[in-house]
């Protein structure tokens, strides 16, 4: 860019007092207002006094010297890998799963030798360490094949976000890729799922020896309600059977991972004939796996600033929920975070119980903001009575006279009670609620009761975030529950 002469100066004499005072007027008209307001604690009136009002609106601090500020602060949390619970941790640090680990380890291991695993389902309740373990294994093998010259691969995805077979083939395709180091050759949209396979197929065979597919939470894999069989039970068909038909010449082991404990009740008759996996159950964890879990993890924090009743407290939430490890380390990392943001020296109770609310509605709120409106009314009219009842449980039967009013109330389609169940069974996959089938004698008949995983008060709070629903009374809904109990006896 070019200059004139005013820019050299050795030839340009310095400006004049008033010159000097019109371009500071100018400089600061044409600063943002924040820099000004930082440049006049600087300034001073006649009385060479600092003004007290020129630096009363602006910040005490730049955002730059805060985060600079937060940077020099040792903080409280050493290793955040630690408090992450999807992170593969040595073997260690696994706990309360011996008899998963070695099963695991021994039906996976003859990939050591250049040969075919069998195919697994591990089934559980969500956080009991069955991708970990995977994880965990695969990691192994994938080290000792590697100073074998063997060329095994993991292949995992996570189904819980694919909507169809075509978009979970594709995700295979693109983490087979990653895991090879190549391209893929195939666009995500706009070809038949068949070239997706055969690109599957050709990366598999041209860079491994064995792979392993894991599919972690298969079972939320149903695709398009108009087919007869679920997403799912195509996909295990079509990867247990490519090695038969000479479409692949590694071998490939199907590792199904699923929080529902019937999924294969649902899979075709032709890929359970082709699929024949080696079941591995995994249970809830109790208090004191979960606590032992976490003192594994307590290096995560620096020496001597975790308070000793934190892991206890933590364990003992997450222990509430199905025995979930996902939670308890969850607790553990938000609670540290608070206690940073908060400037404290030690991780404490407080900061406990104030991330168990944090996580509870968080985690909530994940689920309900991508359910549809229906889902939500179904899910609002039974937390509704769940949060009336001693037992913090719901009859089906009364839900559903709640649910009714709901929809009359925003003026809206009103399912039928089947329908209303059906809906209710499908939020079981997201570990909210949970049911039994029960009976209070000949003259009731029968009926569901759902249990909730979490508190029924934190989902009412979180749903009523939907416009929608925040225009019912609250009044009025409780008003209606409690006549509907009253009628149930």
């Amino acid at each position: 860019m070019g200059t004139d002469d005013s820019d050299d100066p050795a030839e340009n004499p310095g400006p004049s007092e008033d010159e000097v005072t019109a371009q500071a007027e100018l400089s600061s008209a044409s600063q943002p207002e924040s820099s000004r307001q930082a440049s006049s604690s600087h300034v001073t009136n006649g009385d060479s006094q600092p003004d007290e009002g020129a630096d009363s609106e602006g910040p005490s601090q730049s955002i730059e010297d805060m985060l600079l500020e937060f940077d020099d602060q040792e903080g409280l949390i050493r290793d955040r890998e630690l408090l992450d619970p999807n992170y593969v941790v040595e073997e260690d640090r696994i706990v309360g799963r011996d008899e998963q680990l070695q099963e695991v380890t021994k039906m996976l291991r003859v990939a050591l030798g250049d040969n075919r695993p069998p195919n697994l389902f591990l089934y559980g309740p969500s956080g009991t360490g069955k991708s970990l373990i995977t994880k965990a294994v695969c990691h192994n093998i994938s080290r000792i094949c590697e100073s074998r010259d063997i060329r095994f691969g993991t292949v995992e995805v996570n189904c819980q976000d694919l909507d169809t077979l075509g978009i979970a083939v594709y995700e295979l395709v693109q983490q087979a890729a990653d895991a090879a180091g190549v391209p893929v050759e195939v666009p995500k949209h706009g070809v038949a799922t068949k070239e997706k396979w055969d690109e599957l197929y050709r990366i598999v065979n041209e860079h491994f020896d064995s792979v392993v597919f894991v599919l972690d939470e298969l079972d939320m894999l149903v695709g398009r309600r108009d087919k007869q069989e679920p997403a799912f039970s195509r996909l295990l068909y079509q990867l247990s059977r490519a090695g038969a038909n000479d479409e692949l010449d590694a071998y490939i082991s199907v590792v199904a991972i699923s929080n529902d404990t019937k999924m294969m009740e649902s899979v075709g008759s032709r890929a359970v004939s082709s699929f024949t996996p080696e079941d591995v159950h995994f249970d809830d964890y109790d208090a004191n796996q979960l606590q032992a879990i976490l003192r594994r993890r307590q290096d995560a924090f620096h020496d001597d600033v975790v308070d000793d009743d934190v892991i206890p407290l933590a364990a003992a939430f997450a222990a509430q929920t199905h025995g979930d490890a996902r939670k308890a380390i969850d607790l553990m990392r938000v609670a540290g975070e608070l206690a940073e943001r908060e400037g404290d020296n030690r991780v404490s109770e407080k900061h406990v119980r104030t991330a168990q609310e944090k996580v509870e509605k968080n985690r909530v709120l994940e689920v309900v903001r991508g359910i549809s409106t229906q889902k939500k009314l179904c899910l609002y009219a039974t937390a509704a009575v769940a949060s009336q009842t001693d037992g913090g449980s719901a009859r089906s039967t009364t839900g559903y006279r709640v649910y009714q009013y709901l929809t009359d109330a925003i003026d809206t389609d009103q399912y039928h009670q089947e329908t209303y169940v059906n809906k209710m069974k499908e939020l079981t996959t997201y570990s909210l609620v949970d049911f039994e089938r029960r009976s209070h004698g000949p003259s009731s008949g029968m009926f569901l009761e759902f249990q909730f995983g979490e508190s029924p008060g934190t989902i009412l709070e979180t749903l009523r975030e939907d416009s929608r629903i925040e225009a019912i009374s609250e009044e009025e809904v409780t008003s209606v529950v409690k006549a509907q109990i009253r009628n149930q006896t």
